[in-house]
């Protein structure tokens, strides 16, 4: 509690991409979910490039150019949504500073600034291919210091299935 007896806005942690299923997570979110005292912050961990010692300076500079431009892109949107639905918050890229995957940058972010809850979207990998290469969504859950929502679109086949 904060002075004056008036609670301390509650941190919500949306982690988004370039993705559809971030976007349709961040709608999902604002329709079922927030509320006035809820602060956003709309979480990305950029790509990392291995080897990238091995390749020219000059290929280097634009790999950081390209990752730049999309980090500003992802950035407008998200912030342009928060304003358009009159939200609270910030749009924050995380994980920056080494080697660091996405979902452990999540959930240590998520405990520096004691959110209350995570938003996540799903690519709904299938199972063998979620064992190889590891789920994002999966290891948040599976790691986080406090609940997450995982919001799982139904692909149009399914849904037009159930129209029927």
């Amino acid at each position: 509690m904060a002075e004056n007896n008036v609670e301390e806005d509650k941190v919500v942690m949306l982690c988004v991409d370039n993705s559809p299923q971030a976007e349709w997570a961040f709608n999902w979110y604002v329709k079922n979910f927030h509320r006035q005292d809820n602060r956003l912050i709309a979480v990305h961990c950029p790509e990392t490039f291995t080897n990238v010692t091995m390749m020219s300076p000059g290929r280097v500079s634009e790999l950081i150019k390209e990752c730049n431009e999309k980090l500003d892109t992802l950035k407008t949107k998200f912030v342009s949504k928060m304003t358009d639905n009159n939200i609270s918050g910030e749009f924050k890229a995380i994980g920056l500073e080494g080697d660091m995957k996405p979902g452990q940058a999540i959930v240590d972010f998520a405990e520096k600034n004691k959110a209350c809850f995570i938003v996540t979207g799903t690519r709904g990998m299938g199972k063998f291919r979620r064992t190889v290469m590891g789920s994002v969504s999966d290891y948040i859950v599976h790691h986080s210091p406090c609940p997450v929502l995982v919001c799982r679109q139904k692909d149009q086949k399914e849904s037009k299935d159930k129209e029927k």
